[in-house]
């Protein structure tokens, strides 16, 4: 495993967020959704996921997730996705478990 500096950590800028739109991305390779996320002063990002194995768009409303917001775009089919949204692979599946605070926190608060 490759070691990084505590500086190197910090350069990735990882906010909460809520989400507050999510539809299916019909034009995308693999099933999944667009998102809509509400960073606060940072203002609202979109974000491609593929988290429709185990997540219904109904799940996602005001749901609050964790994503780096210092990348660059990328453009995926017709959406230009603008946050990576961070989650865990379920073992022995294509599945993926959305990683959030578990207590209610504001929008665009930076992980320390």
């Amino acid at each position: 495993m490759n070691t990084i500096t505590i500086d190197k950590f910090m350069d990735v800028d990882i906010r909460v967020g809520k989400i507050i739109r999510a539809e299916e991305f019909l034009r995308a390779r693999k099933p999944a959704y667009k998102l809509w996320i509400d960073f606060g002063e940072l203002g609202v990002r979109k974000s491609s996921a593929q988290i429709t194995g185990i997540y219904n768009l109904e799940d996602l409303q005001n749901r609050l997730v964790m994503a780096v917001v210092n990348l660059p775009p990328r453009q995926i089919a017709d959406f230009m996705s603008e946050v990576l949204v961070l989650g865990i692979p379920i073992e022995g599946s294509n599945n993926v478990v959305l990683i959030g605070p578990d207590r209610e926190v504001s929008p665009g608060l930076r992980l320390l």
